[in-house]
Formats: C-alpha cells, structure tokens, sequence
C-alpha cells in the first residue's frame, strides 16, 4: 500500500474523473525560434520504417516529432507526452483485472501490460534519443477493445546502441522536516534490429510534515483541551523495474516487463495536550511503519492465426505489507501510561491470464477477449493494549485475521468500423462471473454474473474539431480490505468486519470536445454522468459496529475544461498558459438518516494553473504553477471529518536546460502559506443530532525548496 503523502499536493476532482492533467502548448515546428540553437536536434532518430509505423496512422488527428518539443529539452518520451496540447494521460492500475485497454497509452501501437508498471512507467524509460514521433489517435478507430477518445501512440526504434537517462531532486522545508536528498531515477535503454530493452533503478521518496494548534470542544462550544501537535510523513519508493520487446521476422511480437521495489514508510504525531479540565497535561505520542515487499510481471506474446491475430497475456502481482501503529499517552501527574499497539501483516496477489483474437470482419474490426483471474488477500492482525499495571496484553478483535478470495472470468466482443471518412464506432458487449469467498467467523461464499459493454463514436467534425461520446455499463472494483475488521489508532476508529460486500455497477455517460485553436493552443471539454448501484460506503453491521458496505444508489455528474494558450502570435515568444478547472456533484443517501447527501470524501473542485515562459535563443526558462482542490466531508456513523487546504499551493521555478548538457531546475513552493485544515464533529448520537466533540486543527507546513537535475549519457 503506498502512502498517500507521497502523492502530489493536489488529487483528481473525482474517482471517475481520475486523469493526469499534463497540458502544455504544441511546440509546432512552424512557430519560429522553437528550435533553439542549443538544442541538438540532430539526435533525433531517422524516420521509422514501414513495419513501425502502426496500423493508427490512418485514424491519426495530429503527430509530433521530438523537435516539435526540442525547446523543453525532454530526457524521455513521457517529458514529450507531457508537452501535446489538449491531451491528458488517464490514470492507470486501479481496474478489476486487465480487462479492455483504459489508460489512453499506446507504444508502437500496443498497450503495456502491466499495472504499477503501466504505460507511464514505460514512457519514462524510453529516452529521447529513441522516440520516432507521437500521434494523437482515434481510439474507437482502433482494434485494440476499450478505447475511445484521443489516445497517445508512442512510435519508437532503437538506436543500435545504448543509452541512459538520470533525474535526481533535492528538497527542503523552512522548518520541521528531514532534507530529502535521496529522489531520483537512473534509466538505460538499447537494442539493435529488432530487439529493445530498457532497465530503471528509482526511488520515490517524500520527507513531509505539518505543525499547529488543536482545539477541542464540547457540546456545549466550551474548550476542553488544547493540543501542540507536530506531524512527519517520511517514505521512500525504491523499485527495478525493466522492459524487453522482440519483433520477429514473421511480424510475432513479444513484449516483458518486470518491476521489483519496497515501500519503506514512517509516521509520527507529536501531541503536547494541555486540559482545561481533568485529564491533567500529558503527552501523546502516535507512530506508524510500513516495510512493504511487492513484485509486478507481465509478459504478452502475439501472432498471425488463420485470418486473424491472436495476442496471449499473463500479469502476475503480489505485495506483502507489514504495518505496525503504535499510540501512548504520558501524563503528567502519578497516573501510568496508556497505550495501544496494533499490527499487521497484508499478504495480496492477483494473477491474470487473457487471451485477445483480433480479426477484419463485418466491414470493420471484431475483438473476441477472455481473461481469467485469482486475486487474494491474507491478513492477520493483533491488537495490544495496557493492563491496569500499564503492560502491553493482546486484546481480543474479532474478524481482524481473515483471507478473501476472488475467483473471476470475463469474456467480451468488440466490433471496431467507421461508419464515414470522419465517424467512427466501437461496440463491446459482454459479462463476467465473480465467485467471492472469505474465511472467518462470518465467512461465506458468493457469486455473480454481472454484465458489461459500451457504445462508443469518435467524431472529427472538422480538422478542428473533434466529438467523442461513450455509454458505458461497468462493474466496480471491491477492495478487500473493506471485508475485513481494521483500528485506526490515530483517528479512533474501528471498523467490523462486513463479509457481505458486492461489487458496485454503474452506468457511466461521457461526451469530450476538443477544438483546435490553431497557432494559438486547443481546448477541451468533457461531460460526464455516472448511476451507480450498490455504492460502497459507512453503513451499519447488524450486531453492532459500522464497515464499508454497500449503500444503494448514488450519482455523480461533472464538467472538466482544458485550454492551452500559446501566445507566440500575438508577440509574446516563448509564453505558453495552461488552465483546467474541473467541477463535479455527487447524492448517495446516507445509510443512518435516509436522507441525501454529497458521497464521502469526494473531491468536487479543483483549479490548476500553469504559465511558463522560455527565453528562446537561450537556455533560460521560467515558470508558475497554482493547485487548489476542495473535497466534501468524510462521513462515518459516529462522525464527520472535513479536510481543506486553504489558499491552494503555489510554486515558481527557474530553469536552465544546458548546465554542462544537463537541465537543472529551482523551485520554491507553498508562496502563499498553504494551511491544512481538519475539523472533526464526532456525535454522541448522529441520527438525533447530538454532539460529543469537535476537533478543530490549523497546521502550516512552510516553504519548500526543491532542485531538479536532469541529463543523458
């Protein structure tokens, strides 16, 4: 499990409008002074051959060659896919099994299959030196089942040699935590003919933390205690990750990619609590750790079969994470120390086996796919606490050791055609059975057949413009943990164990606009409206206690728009806007009071801005960027907790893309002092109103300082 303070300051708008937003101005090769002439374009590679060219080219809306974006000084091809206007790379990994292609990613015309160590992953590794060009596809023009919209398609040759890539970054805060010295990735590719590989050593490290007051009061709005708290957040990523493809003469293909890391991760809360009333002053001391093994393989091997093409695929995953959290208070006066110690150990795996037969037929393209899947998780757990002599003993937790098995297949056809020279359509209809077991006290065995497919038109209204739309049934992905009892020891709370758990369904409506401004940028906007049924949420357990569980109906609809401005033809060389702003309702009803409300938790706005201004004819660049995000409260039985983080965070950086060859960047964030908020109302009775407490917690977390030092060899 990866800790969340490792993730970017800011989070998508919404689970299902999960997306990258990497929007950068089109760096085309008819804007004058875009190619700097101290950039060397000549590494740029020869054009490809006919074999490497892929079968999108026909379906192609635009292409880029990498001295489109020379100006950025890219290392990779995922700096490349960062820089196309109007383009946004989809989240990846968190979908039940591999099923239909989702991430919109391609190279050479293929999806990577793998999770952790997707798409993005593999982008990384490619070096500059080796991207052919980038085109932006038609995804339902495809015949790869799943994707719709625009779609990136990376072409690539090797070079006939071997080259290497490294990133390291620094970084510092004003106050309260640890230097990060140790961030940074070493990658190597190479091959010959009709062979290439790519190795990559990183590690994603973060050195975070917030101080401040905390106050509580009671019913009443009386201050009772009055807390000092001082909180870190250190982790660190390592992982190995790396990727071979072969190209036969008979045009069978052969893709491995493999990745090895750990997840090495700290928490603690310092708490100095004063009490207005008894308790007396004292000392709370809360820390976590999480010493994570996980491994991710994935192989994918395709053919020529009768009239068709068949492509086999094996993906196997398995994590191993042990987390021990630990909580005592210290009291001033005679009174022994209280404490509480809860361990875990999560083993998990998910192994998948699929099969894809691509074949011309019907006027278009049919897919006929089949997957199987075993997923598991085992998970045992104890939980201490102090005796009345101040001794750690085991507590009794019933439902926190339990194993959840899921066995799945799934099976679909898709059927790809264009219906004119600018329309195209994909179909897939299909279902899946789901047989869910869990062991325990309250352990049984399920089923389900559920259905699955979607309609999908890809329009080019113009060279301009272009329309995507998608209807879409779907069947959600359950997290196992969810099944089995869990103590958070820092927030208090508990969970009982829920073995009645089903999948959520949903139908999922989509329409997207892209318009081409010309030399001036693009933009973009999408609709969306998602029924769901069978929401996981907080719901009551018969015999007591509260779980996630499946909670009814639920809806959610939103807007994102995109814009890219590139102001070089109205005289402003070199400056480049990016804006998006994405905005989404949600109503589930709640399980205790029967009455709607927003879904937990959700994240309902967020505003990003970017501006960048490159100094062409020098190495020179600078840049700004502001974040803001607002969610809507975490809603449990007994409480309501409502995170915010005021102001929004805002970094500004200089850039310097030749220092001895290599790019080197300085940045310094949070200029308008960022505070994380938190206010937690926990009731004595939520269905009648009454309230116990609330907590109330202002934290600053400072400047931050990072240095960026990217180059080749």
């Amino acid at each position: 499990m990866k800790p969340a303070f490792l993730h970017a300051p800011t989070s998508r708008v919404s689970r299902l409008a999960a997306r990258m937003v990497a929007l950068a101005p089109l760096a085309l090769a008819t804007h004058p002074g875009l190619a700097q002439a101290h950039l060397d374009e000549s590494a740029a590679p020869p054009p490809a051959t006919q074999q490497e060219a892929s079968a999108a080219d026909a379906n192609a809306r635009r292409s880029f060659t990498p001295a489109d974006f020379a100006r950025f000084a890219p290392r990779n091809a995922l700096d490349m896919a960062r820089q196309i206007p109007g383009f946004a790379i989809r989240d990846e990994g968190g979908d039940r099994g591999l099923g239909q292609a989702d991430t919109n990613v391609l190279i050479n015309g293929q999806r990577i299959s793998g999770k952790a160590n997707g798409a993005l992953a593999a982008l990384e590794r490619i070096p500059a030196e080796e991207v052919v060009r980038l085109e932006i596809v038609d995804g339902a023009g495809l015949d790869i089942g799943g994707l719709t919209g625009q779609v990136l398609n990376v072409i690539t040759r090797s070079t006939g040699g071997v080259t290497g890539q490294f990133r390291y970054s620094a970084e510092w805060r004003s106050f309260g935590v640890p230097f990060r010295w140790g961030d940074g990735q070493v990658s190597l590719a190479g091959g010959s003919g009709q062979n290439e590989w790519t190795l990559s050593f990183e590690n994603d490290a973060g050195r975070r933390g917030n101080e401040g007051i905390e106050l509580v009061f009671d019913d009443t709005g009386t201050l009772i205690d009055r807390r000092d708290e001082k909180s870190n957040f250190d982790a660190d990523q390592p992982s190995f990750s790396g990727s071979f493809s072969r190209t036969a003469d008979n045009g069978n293909v052969l893709n491995l990619n493999g990745q090895v890391g750990a997840t090495i991760s700290r928490r603690s809360e310092i708490s100095l609590r004063s009490g207005i009333v008894d308790p007396a002053d004292r000392l709370r001391e809360f820390r976590a750790r999480e010493d994570e093994f996980n491994i991710e393989v994935g192989a994918d091997y395709s053919f020529a079969l009768g009239p068709g093409r068949l492509k086999l695929i094996g993906y196997h995953r398995y994590e191993d994470s042990p987390t021990v959290s630990f909580v005592e208070t210290r009291f001033d006066d005679a009174r022994l120390p209280e404490a509480s110690r809860f361990e875990r150990d999560a083993d998990e795996a998910e192994t998948i086996a699929r099969g894809e037969y691509s074949v011309a037929g019907l006027g278009g393209d049919l897919q006929f796919a089949a997957e199987g899947v075993k997923n598991y998780l085992e998970i045992d757990s104890a939980l201490f606490a102090t005796n009345a002599g101040g001794i750690l003993v085991p507590v009794a937790f019933e439902g926190a050791s339990a194993r959840v098995d899921e066995d799945r297949a799934e099976a679909t056809v898709t059927y790809s055609r264009a219906l004119t020279d600018s329309l195209q359509m994909q179909v897939s209809a299909g279902g899946e059975y789901s047989k869910i077991s869990q062991t325990g006290d309250q352990g049984q065995t399920r089923s389900f057949v559920r259905p699955q497919g979607f309609v999908a038109l890809d329009w080019r209204a113009s060279d301009a413009t272009s329309i995507s739309g998608r209807i879409e049934r779907v069947v959600g992905q359950l997290n196992f943990f969810d099944f089995i009892a869990s103590r958070n020891l820092d927030q208090d709370r508990v969970n009982v164990t829920n073995a009645d758990l089903v999948p959520p369904q949903s139908w999922r409506f989509e329409l997207e606009a892209s318009q081409s401004l010309g030399a001036l940028g693009s933009a973009n906007l999408r609709g969306f409206y998602e029924d769901i049924s069978d929401i996981v949420d907080q719901i009551p357990i018969e015999g007591g206690g509260e779980a996630p569980g499946n909670a009814g109906s639920a809806q959610v609809q939103g807007i994102e728009g995109e814009i890219t401005l590139l102001l070089d033809p109205v005289g402003l060389k070199g400056l480049r806007i990016d804006a998006a702003i994405e905005y989404a309702q949600s109503e589930v009803v709640d399980p205790l009071l029967g009455t709607p409300r927003e879904i937990s938790d959700f994240d309902y706005l967020e505003f990003d801005f970017d501006i960048r201004q490159d100094f062409l004819g020098t190495p020179w660049a600078i840049g700004a960027v502001y974040r803001n995000n607002q969610r809507r409260p975490n809603v449990r039985l007994d409480e309501i907790a409502n995170r915010t983080e005021t102001r929004g965070f805002a970094r500004v950086f200089v850039e310097h893309k030749d220092v001895f060859g290599m790019t080197a960047r300085l940045r310094v964030g949070n200029l308008f002092s960022q505070r994380d908020k938190f206010v937690r109302t926990i009731f004595a009775d939520r269905a009648a109103g009454l309230v116990e407490q609330v907590e109330r917690r202002d934290r600053r977390f400072g400047t931050v300082y990072s240095f960026d030092l990217e180059g080749s060899f």
